[in-house]
């Protein structure tokens, strides 16, 4: 992928972590960038004073999200959306936040009172959430948890993990969207056996194939209308890849004998198995029946990821996967959207929407990248200190140019 001429440095060797905010406790700011009214400036903010209960940590790197550029424009219909919920401090318009949520560093002080589970000095990765002001708040996504595009983010040590030795804070610093993409292939259940077909192959995409072959999967179709991140989709393993501009993604499922296309064929199924099961007097058809089903004798369809998150994504699903598929909705659609339920009952098709990941999911994207099981070099395409994040956001516009930039705030 070809590299922009200005602001942003492709991936270097890996710096060795900073002293610099060590040698200057003291002060009283640091620099960190706000997000105000959809604008992006580097600015000085209070120092972040860890509280009983909190960790502070001096972020080495931190990586610029898909949901951090959709948040900069479209943060008020999340925000309504959680307000729903009952969650009233997720980031607005008119708020000043510092965004930034898949962060690594250095463990700096702790709050009084708190157990000090880390050596000051020490690695570590956390999962981006806070207890503050009496209550839990997304890190980098709201104005009582200020985010990693930052010198120093505070955290909860017991979300914290160190980064196992030898794993560099390039690497280190994607176990956050790593989790959010194994999260995903373990709501698909995806089988060995299965076909797995990733729509979308920005950055969770193409960490859904990565993880989608670390677990096993043994074929797996990406598509996307991108050169270059069809590109990266090969490196990631995908097997077969498809510019949906040249070639559907469905059009090898039209030929094939597992997966049905035809409502009608599933009715003949049913029917062909019956006249089998009838056809042997005394036979506990029914029994054997249910428990075929359970033993995954049925048919069933390949599991879809969408990784896109524009309006039509999933109604383009449904009309066009084979009948029974499971689709897993990774990508973040902020605006409203359209489908017809008649056309996804008709071909019993499910849905599974996602969110985040859990502590052990977590972990384990943590030690499969430590462990080299999960590369995810491939990914990072640019580096960025703080006063080049705004740049940064433009620059994720175009899929040809980046996958995944990291911000340096020693930089």
């Amino acid at each position: 992928m070809r590299q922009p001429a200005h602001s942003i440095e492709p991936r270097s060797c890996p710096a060795e972590p900073s002293t610099t905010r060590a040698a200057t406790s003291m002060m009283l700011a640091m620099r960190a960038v706000v997000c105000h009214q959809a604008e992006l400036t580097v600015d000085e903010v209070p120092d972040p004073r860890p509280e009983q209960g909190q960790l502070l940590i001096t972020v080495e790197r931190c990586g610029i999200c898909g949901s951090d550029l959709h948040a900069r424009l479209h943060c008020d219909e999340t925000a309504a959306d959680a307000a729903t919920l009952g969650y009233d401090h997720m980031m607005r318009s008119t708020d000043r936040v510092v965004m930034g949520h898949e962060f690594v560093g250095t463990v700096t002080d702790y709050g009084p009172r708190t157990r000090k589970l880390f050596p000051i000095g020490t690695r570590v990765v956390s999962l981006p959430v806070l207890r503050a002001s009496g209550a839990m708040h997304l890190t980098g996504l709201s104005a009582l948890a200020p985010g990693g595009y930052a010198e120093q983010v505070l955290a909860v040590p017991s979300m914290t993990m160190r980064v196992p030795d030898g794993l560099d804070a390039d690497a280190a610093a994607l176990t956050e969207p790593m989790s959010v993409a194994l999260h995903a292939v373990h709501r698909g259940q995806v089988g060995a056996k299965d076909t797995a077909v990733v729509l979308g192959c920005g950055p969770i995409g193409l960490a859904v194939i990565a993880m989608l072959k670390a677990t096993g999967v043994r074929h797996v179709i990406a598509s996307d209308f991108s050169p270059g991140r069809r590109a990266l989709a090969e490196r990631m393993g995908a097997d077969v890849v498809v510019d949906p501009a040249q070639e559907s993604p469905w059009a090898s499922f039209a030929e094939s004998k597992r997966y049905l296309t035809d409502s009608m064929e599933l009715i003949g199924f049913g029917v062909d198995a019956m006249d089998k099961l009838r056809a042997v007097p005394l036979l506990p058809w029914a029994t054997l029946m249910r428990g075929a089903v359970k033993a995954g004798a049925s048919p069933r369809g390949p599991v879809v990821f969408e990784c896109v998150g524009v309006p039509g994504m999933i109604e383009h699903v449904i009309a066009n996967a084979p009948l029974l598929s499971r689709v897993v909705v990774v990508g973040v659609c902020m605006g409203a959207d359209a489908l017809r339920p008649a056309m996804a009952i008709s071909k019993e098709i499910e849905l599974r929407f996602v969110l985040g990941y859990d502590p052990s999911e977590f972990h384990q994207a943590l030690q499969w990248i430590a462990s080299g099981k999960v590369d995810v070099r491939p990914l990072i395409t640019g580096t960025v200190g703080l006063d080049g994040v705004p740049g940064a956001f433009d620059e994720l516009g175009d899929p040809e140019r980046h996958a995944k930039i990291l911000v340096d705030p020693t930089r």
